[in-house]
């Protein structure tokens, strides 16, 4: 009985042993003197809808979807295969679906032409997630327990490396991430909207407060792609001509979509779910006159909110179909929320002042400096943490 529970102590302890070596590994980091938030300043405004064309049209996508992967070792939590998880959204109104399973690149189901590689990065305990577009490969550096900004940052700069840009996931289920963290970050160029708990997001007003600019996907981050309560309930609309790789990926650096909140109509009759999904209300038309931001919407809203500089109500109007709003020039940035009767809600791409003499958009994912002398503190700090726990492996070994 002694030996077995020597047995059992020295296994718990290797892992135990082994998994503080696995942190210390992937803690190591540059230390960021990150600038100081600069809120969105200039004689223009940046207008994400210059390029808007009502002929052409709205398409209907989400982008952060898992689905059934072959293999025993990758993520398979996804009942469904991607082809049953395309063919179920083409019946809800999508056009377009990109797979964005963890850690894995997944090959379009029928059509080469549509591959999108994108996939979801991060192994971390706290959620740490992105969705990296245009990888040729899967990173798999990631920091497990990524407490301090500057390891984020350090994750988000590498990934940034070998990739088109980025998203920003699920910031509201992301386990320790702040306000000061939101307000510090940069190096990715969209925000995951609105993910099942708040249609207020703050975070992403956070951000641009602090003049990190970003455009804004809301998703299902589906997993259930046969329940009727997880899918079809966030969605984007892109003013795109098709859903080919190149043409998603100027849409999605140019700004020309919107996102949406869906109810999960029916509470499980899919056909009521299919057919009110083919009716959503819709925004016609979206831009900018002078400092004038306007917007139409398809149907009246119980109210549109302008949301401003520290999430700010720069204006609310009540039951109707278009609001305008003038921005002043001391104010950075405004975005519009439409809160629909039937529950929809509607989020626009920021308007933000910049300069455009300067640069084509209010987005700056310049790096951050390095702070060099507390990069090695801090290093050497790691490099003690793993001789450390080095030596209590090798000396549980030891012992008699």
């Amino acid at each position: 009985m002694r030996k077995l529970l020597h047995i059992l102590y020295t296994a718990a302890a290797s892992i135990l042993l082994l998994l503080m070596m696995a942190v210390w590994v992937t803690g190591v980091s540059p230390i960021y003197s990150f600038r100081e938030p600069r809120p969105f300043s200039g004689p223009d405004i940046f207008n994400p809808y210059s390029v808007l064309d009502t002929v052409q049209g709205w398409k209907r996508a989400n982008f952060h979807t898992h689905t059934r992967v072959k293999g025993p070792f990758p993520p398979n939590e996804c009942e469904a295969w991607p082809q049953e998880t395309y063919d179920t959204y083409r019946k809800l109104g999508y056009d377009i679906v990109t797979f964005s399973n963890h850690n894995e690149l997944t090959p379009h189901p029928f059509d080469p032409s549509l591959q999108v590689n994108v996939y979801e990065q991060g192994y971390s305990p706290f959620k740490f997630h992105k969705l990296v577009f245009g990888s040729r490969g899967v990173v798999h550096w990631d920091p497990l327990l990524p407490i301090l900004t500057s390891q984020m940052q350090f994750e988000l700069n590498y990934l940034g490396r070998s990739s088109d840009f980025i998203q920003l996931n699920h910031p509201y289920r992301t386990i320790g991430l702040t306000e000061v963290d939101m307000k510090a970050l940069s190096g990715y160029e969209i925000m995951e909207l609105d993910t099942h708990i708040s249609t207020q997001n703050e975070y992403w007003d956070q951000a641009l407060s602090a003049g990190h600019y970003s455009f804004g996907l809301a998703n299902d981050d589906l997993h259930h792609a046969r329940s009727a309560r997880h899918i079809a309930i966030r969605c984007n609309f892109l003013c795109t001509p098709s859903a080919r790789y190149e043409d998603l990926k100027n849409t999605l650096l140019g700004g020309c979509y919107y996102s949406m909140r869906v109810p999960n109509y029916g509470d499980g009759d899919w056909e009521e779910k299919m057919e009110k999904n083919r009716s959503l209300p819709q925004i016609c038309t979206i831009g900018l006159e002078g400092s004038k931001i306007y917007m139409t919407l398809s149907c009246k809203a119980d109210s549109i909110r302008v949301n401003g500089q520290d999430h700010a109500t720069l204006l609310l109007a009540k039951d109707t179909d278009r609001v305008e709003y003038t921005l002043g020039a001391d104010e950075p940035f405004a975005r519009l929320t439409a809160y629909f009767p039937g529950g929809e809600v509607i989020y626009t791409n920021p308007f933000a002042r910049y300069d455009a003499s300067v640069s084509a958009s209010p987005m700056d994912n310049t790096p951050q400096p390095v702070n060099w002398v507390l990069t090695v503190l801090y290093n050497l700090l790691i490099l003690a943490l793993m001789a450390g726990t080095l030596c209590l492996f090798v000396r549980l070994y030891r012992r008699k």
